[in-house]
């Protein structure tokens, strides 16, 4: 049952959509004291993780696959996959990052890894091992020092990660993924593509060549919701995005996502945020302290248009 397997922001904490763009570091044991060496199963439903290994040995749980580990060894976890590990909590360690689905799209180009499935890493070059360590000990530094801009040194660095885990997963298998996520992870795919065209769920239905009640049971399995829910949820990132990291008018960001007029597109977002476009990118912007000065020309926002 979906209701048995947790879902937590970072481990430990309830569960709340990441903030856009949300980044977090911090190694396995700065919360020693939560799991004592045992992270039982659970998920994130908005954000991927990678975790890095430096020291020790464990279990580590990714779905209904059990893999033995000795340090290296390094895993990258999407959104709405089920994982958990034990491990030695006075020995063994890890570099945690975790990275909200709204950033991903800014790095997936540079990753070379496919962001949309599991991969876990055990073997591979020293040489490659070497490089990994040096680019996650590089985003732990920037992290804890905390500088302005940081979220824009590290998410290059997440990018060069992921390409180095890539090269280490070359050689290694692929995980195997049940039908069922394989089915939802091909949703959320189409959804991303499509959530501007207001397609029906019917046509999603049709473009995987499913039926409607094992598409409803993979997307709830998987990420907690409807399918029309999961839409409306992309359709909402979307329009943070916009909002956030561009300077586009409402009227113009209303036209990207595929609603027929401004107002509507505001009673839409105030609806599920509680405050209009404006105001909400009025608050952002205070809660940033003014880190994004959006009249600099040349900010590029997630669909590759330049402001």
């Amino acid at each position: 049952m979906l209701s048995d397997i947790p879902t937590f922001f970072v481990y430990g904490e309830s569960a709340r959509p990441p903030d856009v763009g949300f980044l977090h570091v911090e190694t396995v044991m700065a919360r020693k004291y939560v799991h004592f060496g045992k992270v039982e199963p659970h998920r994130h439903d908005s954000m991927a993780q990678i975790t890095f290994w430096t020291k020790g040995h464990g279990s580590y749980l990714i779905e209904d696959k059990v893999l033995e580990f000795s340090a290296p060894a390094v895993s990258f976890i999407p959104s709405g996959i089920v994982h958990g590990f034990t491990v030695a909590a006075d020995d063994t360690d890890a570099i945690v990052i975790s990275v909200a689905d709204s950033a991903l799209p800014l790095i997936a180009e540079l990753a070379l890894l496919p962001l949309n499935g599991p991969a876990m890493v055990r073997t591979g070059e020293a040489v490659l091992w070497r490089r990994l360590a040096r680019i996650m000990d590089l985003i732990m530094e920037e992290y804890a020092q905390g500088s302005s801009g940081t979220e824009n040194v590290i998410l290059p660095q997440v990018a060069v990660a992921l390409a180095q885990i890539a090269r280490l997963a070359a050689a290694s298998p692929a995980l195997a993924l049940s039908p069922q996520k394989l089915l939802a992870i091909q949703l959320r795919q189409q959804v991303d593509l499509h959530f501007r065209d207001n397609w029906p769920v019917g046509r999603y239905v049709e473009q995987l060549r499913t039926t409607p009640h094992l598409l409803a049971k993979a997307c709830e399995a998987s990420f907690g919701m409807q399918i029309k829910e999961l839409i409306v949820e992309r359709r909402l990132l979307e329009a943070k995005r916009l909002l956030l990291f561009t300077i586009r008018s409402v009227e113009d960001i209303a036209f990207e996502l595929g609603m027929k007029d401004a107002a509507y597109f505001s009673r839409f977002f105030r609806a599920r945020t509680g405050a209009p476009p404006g105001r909400w990118r009025q608050r952002q912007d205070a809660a940033l302290g003014g880190a994004l000065d959006r009249p600099v020309a040349g900010i590029i926002d997630p669909s590759g248009r330049t402001g």
